[in-house]
């Protein structure tokens, strides 16, 4: 998406830190005003390296980053302007709380009445105004990274950067803060570039997600669109649990494809990036849209053959491992519904899905 005025602007961008591999291949990425973009992939994907670019502590090989319609390219870490949050806090241990929150205001020549003023509204923010005296070591990993937070917004910054500034807290403690970041990023209209390789932390929070991989943007969408629309095998297999079934296009028209499977069986999908007949697919369907038929098949749906393997008991749902067209890693989430009997292994049964909820990708 090309924004007529972005706050941040990638043009092909590249970077390489032999001179011969590039780590970030022609990126080219704009990022609106008061946007949460969330930049996601496995490790040595391009995306911190990304950040890192933004944020000035790497050079780009080539391209233009552009903050607000002038070019930063040349411009130094401290003269951007931007806020940075990272996963190790990076707080003085030396200098209390309040003291690490006055340094970027000091660097900047801010006076002391106006630099406390900013101090403890920052500390507010992020429900932190008793702890001003304190020093980074008294306080837990959760209270530091309020802190790291805090110090990233103290100065006002229009943009902020965040590298994995979660991936130290356990589990509980990082869904509480991923929603106070992002209430947060809401109530203050700033700009957020986020990277994580946590899929659950990026539809949780972003307003987009870039998914990268290979140093290159897979796919750039809205959480719900990258979830139900995935455009290729990569994107589909990372984002969320996903069932894989190997297949080849029998026929394609009409916005639909007929695709037969290892074992024979021909089911309906929506083509996404395969176009001809004989094609080799992947095809791509979700755990919670599969339905098991224990009675009449509903009209337009798919029933293909299936045999449990395992299910498990996880409280509001059941999850079912099946054996389905040769995969023995087929896998049905349900609801748990009062008064639904549980599958036992070996049991044979029914299973479908509606043909708009199966997508034919890449293999």
């Amino acid at each position: 998406m090309a924004l007529a005025s972005p706050m941040v602007r990638f043009e092909q961008v590249q970077k390489s830190y032999d001179g011969e591999t590039l780590v970030v291949k022609n990126l080219n990425l704009d990022i609106a005003k008061g946007e949460f973009l969330t930049m996601l992939g496995p490790s040595g994907s391009g995306k911190t390296t990304t950040l890192m670019m933004l944020a000035g502590f790497e050079t780009a090989t080539h391209g233009e980053i552009s903050l607000d319609g002038r070019s930063i390219n040349l411009v130094a870490p401290h003269n951007r302007g931007i806020g940075m949050v990272f996963q190790n806090y990076a707080l003085f241990p030396h200098m209390t709380v309040g003291e690490n929150l006055s340094f970027p205001l000091e660097v900047r020549g801010m006076a002391k009445s106006e630099r406390e003023v900013k101090i403890k509204r920052a500390l507010d923010m992020v429900q932190m105004g008793s702890f001003a005296s304190r020093r980074p070591a008294q306080l837990s990993g959760g209270q530091q990274q309020r802190i790291a937070l805090a110090r990233a917004l103290v100065f006002d910054p229009k943009l902020v950067l965040m590298d994995e500034p979660l991936g130290a807290l356990d589990k509980q403690l990082r869904e509480h803060m991923q929603f106070e970041i992002k209430h947060l990023h809401n109530s203050l209209g700033i700009t957020v570039v986020y990277v994580t390789h946590d899929q659950g932390e990026a539809l949780t929070m972003s307003d987009r997600i870039a998914v990268f991989n290979d140093g290159i943007i897979q796919q750039l969408a809205t959480p719900s669109d990258l979830y139900e629309r995935p455009e290729n095998s990569f994107v589909a297999g990372f984002i969320g649990e996903n069932n894989k079934l190997l297949g080849v296009v029998e026929d394609i028209s009409g916005g639909r494809c007929l695709i037969k499977l290892a074992t024979g069986e021909v089911i309906d999908a929506t083509p996404v990036n395969v176009t001809q007949k004989g094609q080799k697919t992947l095809v791509s369907i979700r755990p919670e849209r599969v339905e098991h038929h224990s009675g009449k098949v509903p009209k337009g749906a798919h029933a293909i053959d299936a045999e449990v393997l395992e299910f498990i008991y996880m409280g509001d749902v059941f999850r079912t491992r099946l054996k389905v067209a040769g995969s023995e890693n087929f896998v049905m989430k349900s609801r748990n519904a009062q008064g639904e009997a549980p599958l036992r292994p070996g049991q044979k049964i029914k299973v479908g899905w509606h043909p708009q909820d199966a997508r034919a990708l890449d293999p």
